[in-house]
């Protein structure tokens, strides 16, 4: 089973080399210039990830995936949007080696961001993705995320990037429940 653990210095070669080939399936669904500028996009995102916390997964000394985690208040750049101001901590990059999918990896770092998101107090935790990410779009519905089409941005025509939010607050009980 992997180890989680927030990433050091020398670990931003293997954390960039694993993102990469995580996020390289998509390709095969972007035209050649989209796809040149989504990997530009991550490797800058990579590049500078401050604000943010970054989280490694690590089997038997070998980096397996990474998640930046970015907590509520930090500006973030929307592509075709400028930036915002993050109301919620929001995961970002969320990337598994190729060899290391099907082994709950992705979980255990989106458990982790869990964690740290209610370690903080916050209300909710948010993220965006695409319908291209279905396999990811399938363990955040799993770990309880829900659709919220007022995080969608739209960097370029005829592509919706989807927000999504995961209430961390429960309700205050109703008088009389649990009385």
């Amino acid at each position: 089973m992997s180890a989680i653990r927030d990433a050091a210095p020398p670990d931003r070669a293997a954390i960039e080399a694993v993102t990469l080939a995580a996020y390289e399936q998509y390709a095969a669904v972007l035209s050649p210039p989209r796809w040149a500028a989504y990997r530009e996009s991550i490797r800058a995102t990579l590049a500078d990830v401050r604000p943010a916390a970054q989280i490694v997964a690590e089997d038997g000394g070998v980096l397996v995936g990474a998640v930046l985690l970015y907590p509520a208040g930090a500006a973030m750049a929307v592509p075709g949007a400028g930036s915002i101001t993050l109301a919620c901590p929001e995961v970002r990059l969320l990337a598994v080696a190729p060899a290391a999918r099907g082994q709950g990896v992705g979980r255990r770092l989106m458990d982790e961001c869990v964690r740290r998101a209610r370690a903080a107090a916050a209300p909710a935790l948010t993220l965006h993705t695409t319908d291209m990410m279905s396999v990811a779009i399938r363990l955040y519905g799993r770990l309880g995320f829900v659709r919220a089409p007022e995080l969608d941005f739209s960097p370029a025509p005829r592509i919706t990037v989807k927000g999504y939010c995961l209430p961390l607050t429960l309700p205050s009980p109703q008088r009389g429940e649990g009385e």
